[in-house]
C-alpha cells in the first residue's frame, strides 16, 4: 500500500483521482485545497487529513516523516494549470513522485527545467494522458499503424462545451493562468492527435477568441482542421434543439470516432500503469505543450485549410 496526498481536492477532476488511489488499494493520507467543500473525502478516505493552507499541509507532511516514519509515495496534483509546476516540485522535494493532471505544465521550457530536477531528486513526474488508454483511440492507432499508408488522413476534430458565465470568473477564464481555451480544453486531444499521426509539422491558427479557437495542424500522417469553442452558440442547430450543451466530433477520412463514452474507468487505468512504472512522463506530454504554445503564440492567418464552423 503505497502512501499518497492530493492537492486540489475540491476540483472537478478530484474525485476521479479519489477513486483511483481506492481502486488500486492504496492510502490518502491528506490533502489540501483552498477551498473547503471537500465533503466528496468521506466517500474514499475519511480519515485524511485535510487543509486549506499549504503551509500547514506541508509541515504535517514532514512531521509524519519525522515523529511516525510515515513516507509519502506519490503527491496527485489537480489544482488549476499554472500552479502545477510548483505543486509538481513540492512533490519531488518531499521525495515523492508526481502524478499530474494535464496539461502538465504551460510552457515547454518549463519540461526542460523540471526535468532536471525530476534527475536531481530521482523521482518520476507522471502525468494523465488517459485518451491514450481509451479503447476506441488505441483501436484507431493499431487501425493506422496496420495500414501503413502512404497519403495523409483527412481528419476533423470539433469539441464544444458550452460553459456559464462563471467560467470567465474562475481561473480557467484567465489565459495567463489556464493557458486559454485550446490549452484548457484541447491539450488532451492533441495529445490524442500527435501519438497517433506522428510529429508535427504545421501549426496555423484562424481563430483566436476568449471563448472559441481553430486552426490547421498538420501531423507526419494527417491533415487535421480542429475546432473548439465554450461558447453555446457554437452548437449546430440540431444539437440546440435537443437542449444539449456539448458537441464533440472527430472524423477521420468522413468516418465517426465513436468515444464518447468509457471514460469512468482511465484514471484508475492511468494509475494502475504508474504503479507498475508505465506512466506517461515528461516526454510523452512534451508535444502537446510545443503544440498549444504554439497555438497560443503564432500570428493569426487568414488563408489555408479552415474547420467548416470557421467559414
Amino acid at each position: 500500500m503505497k502512501n499518497f496526498a492530493l492537492i486540489g481536492a475540491a476540483g472537478y477532476i478530484a474525485p476521479r483521482h479519489l477513486r483511483a488511489i481506492k481502486d488500486t488499494h492504496n492510502n490518502l493520507i491528506a490533502a489540501l485545497d483552498k477551498f473547503d467543500s471537500v465533503g466528496i473525502m468521506d466517500s474514499y478516505f475519511p480519515k485524511a487529513d485535510f487543509f486549506v493552507e499549504f503551509e500547514r499541509f506541508d509541515r504535517h507532511i514532514e512531521k509524519l516523516k519525522r515523529q511516525q516514519n510515515v513516507h509519502l509515495d506519490y503527491v496527485s496534483i489537480c489544482t488549476p494549470n499554472y500552479l502545477h509546476d510548483s505543486h509538481i516540485r513540492m512533490a519531488l522535494r518531499r521525495g515523492a513522485d508526481a502524478i499530474c493532471e494535464k496539461p502538465l505544465v504551460l510552457n515547454p521550457w518549463n519540461v526542460d527545467a523540471l526535468s532536471d530536477i525530476e534527475q536531481e531528486y530521482g523521482q518520476k513526474i507522471n502525468t494523465i494522458l488517459q485518451l491514450r488508454l481509451h479503447p476506441s483511440i488505441i483501436a484507431l492507432k493499431q487501425k493506422v499503424v496496420a495500414a501503413n499508408k502512404k497519403e495523409k488522413y483527412d481528419v476533423d476534430l470539433t469539441y464544444i462545451t458550452s460553459r456559464g458565465n462563471w467560467y470567465d470568473i474562475s481561473w480557467k477564464g484567465d489565459a495567463s493562468k489556464s493557458g486559454g481555451i485550446a490549452t484548457n480544453i484541447g491539450i488532451h486531444f492533441y495529445d490524442m492527435l500527435s501519438w497517433i499521426f506522428g510529429e508535427v509539422q504545421e501549426n496555423k491558427v484562424h481563430l483566436r477568441e476568449k471563448d472559441k479557437s481553430a486552426g490547421y495542424l498538420e501531423f507526419e500522417n494527417a491533415r487535421v482542421r480542429w475546432y473548439l469553442s465554450i461558447d453555446e452558440n457554437s452548437l449546430p442547430k440540431e444539437v440546440q434543439e435537443k437542449g444539449q450543451r456539448t458537441y464533440r466530433s472527430i472524423t477521420v477520412d468522413g468516418e465517426e470516432i465513436e468515444f464518447s463514452g468509457g471514460f469512468t474507468e482511465l484514471h484508475t487505468k492511468s494509475y494502475q500503469g504508474i504503479l507498475k512504472g508505465n506512466g506517461f512522463g515528461l516526454e510523452d506530454a512534451r508535444n502537446s505543450i510545443n503544440i498549444v504554445h504554439a497555438i497560443r503564440n503564432n500570428g493569426l492567418v487568414t488563408q489555408g485549410e479552415k474547420h467548416p464552423f470557421v467559414r
